[in-house]
C-alpha cells in the first residue's frame, strides 16, 4: 500500500512540473523565438530559348495541300524564300506536289490562296510554287548548312498530319552531314546527300525548313527513314543543293543533267540479269551493268558494250545504280568521266563526254 502511494504521488509531481515548465516558456520566452516568414518574389528567366529564332522565321513557314481534279491527295509543308514586286515565291518538296494538278496555300493568318507550280526536279525533291505578294507574311533568310556543324541546336517548323497542327515546332541537332540516303524514283533509285536531324517529323513535314540558331533556313526537310527498329532520324536536303538550280525552277526549265545512253541494272539483281540473259564474271560482286546501249551516245561512243559492269568512276567506288547516278549528277554536261569497268573476266578504263539526253 505504501508503495502505490508513492508511485502517485510521483505521477502527481511529474504532471505539475510539466504544467509549471509550459506556463514559463509560454510567458518568457514566446516573444524571442516566434518563427517569422517573408514572401518573396522570384523571376525565372530561361536561357536557352529558341524563340527568336522561331520568329525569324515562323510566318515564313506555309502548309501546302496538293489537289488532282478537285480532291486532296497530299499535305505538306513550305516556306517563302524570296519576294518581288508582285509574287512571293514558295520552296516545298517536290513530292508534296508530284501528283496533283493544283495547289492551295494556307498562311497563318488563316488565308487560303491559289499557288502556282513554276517548276520543280524529281531528283533534287523541290518544287517552286509563286502566290500574290499580298499573302506573305514573311520572308525565311537563306544560311548555309556548310557553316553549321554536328552537334549544333536546330529546329523544324512545319504541319504534321496536316492544318490541325499547322505551324508545329519541334528541336533537336544536327546528327550528321553529308549523308547518302536512296530513295525510289519514277525512274529507278536514286542517291540524295543529305543532313540528319533527331528533331521529330512525321507525314506533313515534308518541305518545311530546317532550320539553325540564327533562325537562317539550312535545308528542306525531304523524308523520314521509316522502319520498326529506326526511332529518331530525320533527313533535310542542304540548302547549298537547292539555291543553285532556283533561278531555272522559277522560269519553268527542267534540271538539265547528264545523259549516257544506257540502261542500268544492280550487279546483284540475279532476276534482272537473267531476264536479260547477261552473265557475269565470279569476279564480280558490286557495281552498274549495262543492259542496253544506244547508238552514238555518251556511253557508246566511249566503248563501252551491254554486259559491260561499271565498278568505279572517277576513281569512286560503285556500289550500285543509286551511287552510279548520285557520282553522274554531280557533273555537268561538257564534263568528262573515267570509268574502271569489268568487260568478262578483264578490268578496263575508258573516259566517258557527257552530253544531255538530246
Amino acid at each position: 500500500m505504501k508503495q502505490k502511494s508513492y508511485y502517485i504521488l510521483t505521477v502527481i509531481v511529474g504532471i505539475t512540473l510539466g504544467v509549471l515548465g509550459t506556463y514559463v516558456y509560454l510567458t518568457e520566452y514566446k516573444d524571442t523565438n516566434t518563427i517569422s516568414t517573408t514572401e518573396k518574389v522570384v523571376t525565372v528567366t530561361e536561357t536557352d530559348t529558341i524563340k527568336s529564332a522561331i520568329e525569324k522565321v515562323y510566318d515564313a513557314t506555309i502548309l501546302v495541300e496538293t489537289y488532282d481534279n478537285g480532291s486532296l491527295v497530299s499535305t505538306g509543308t513550305g516556306f517563302v524564300y524570296k519576294e518581288d514586286d508582285n509574287y512571293g515565291y514558295i520552296l516545298t518538296n517536290n513530292h508534296v506536289t508530284e501528283d496533283g494538278d493544283s495547289v492551295k496555300i494556307l498562311n497563318n493568318n488563316g488565308d487560303s490562296i491559289d499557288g502556282t507550280i513554276l517548276g520543280a526536279d524529281e531528283y533534287s525533291d523541290i518544287a517552286v510554287i509563286r502566290i500574290d505578294k499580298e499573302y506573305v507574311l514573311q520572308v525565311a533568310e537563306i544560311g548555309s548548312s556548310s557553316d553549321s556543324e554536328i552537334g549544333d541546336t536546330v529546329f523544324t517548323v512545319g504541319s504534321p498530319l496536316g492544318e490541325e497542327y499547322m505551324g508545329t515546332v519541334t528541336k533537336g541537332i544536327l546528327s550528321g552531314k553529308n549523308r547518302l540516303v536512296t530513295v525510289t524514283l519514277s525512274s529507278g533509285s536514286y542517291m540524295i546527300e543529305t543532313l540528319q536531324t533527331d528533331a521529330a517529323m512525321n507525314p506533313g513535314n515534308s518541305g518545311g525548313p530546317l532550320v539553325n540558331m540564327n533562325g537562317q533556313v539550312i535545308g528542306i526537310n525531304s523524308l523520314k527513314l521509316v522502319e520498326d527498329e529506326i526511332e529518331g532520324m530525320g533527313f533535310a536536303i542542304p540548302i547549298e543543293t537547292v539555291m543553285p538550280v532556283i533561278d531555272k525552277l522559277e522560269a519553268g526549265e527542267t534540271i538539265d543533267r547528264p545523259y549516257l545512253g544506257v540502261q542500268l541494272i544492280d550487279a546483284t539483281s540475279t532476276f534482272q540479269l537473267f531476264y536479260n540473259r547477261i552473265n557475269l564474271s565470279e569476279d564480280v560482286t558490286y557495281g552498274v551493268v549495262i543492259a542496253s546501249i544506244e547508238d552514238g551516245k555518251p556511253a557508246d561512243n566511249a566503248g563501252l558494250q551491254k554486259g559491260d559492269v561499271i565498278i568505279e568512276v572517277d576513281g569512286e567506288k560503285v556500289e550500285d545504280s543509286s551511287k552510279f547516278r548520285y557520282i553522274l549528277y554531280q557533273h555537268n554536261i561538257g564534263d568528262s568521266i573515267k570509268v574502271k569497268y569489268y568487260r568478262g573476266d578483264e578490268i578496263k578504263e575508258t573516259t566517258i563526254v557527257l552530253t544531255d539526253k538530246v
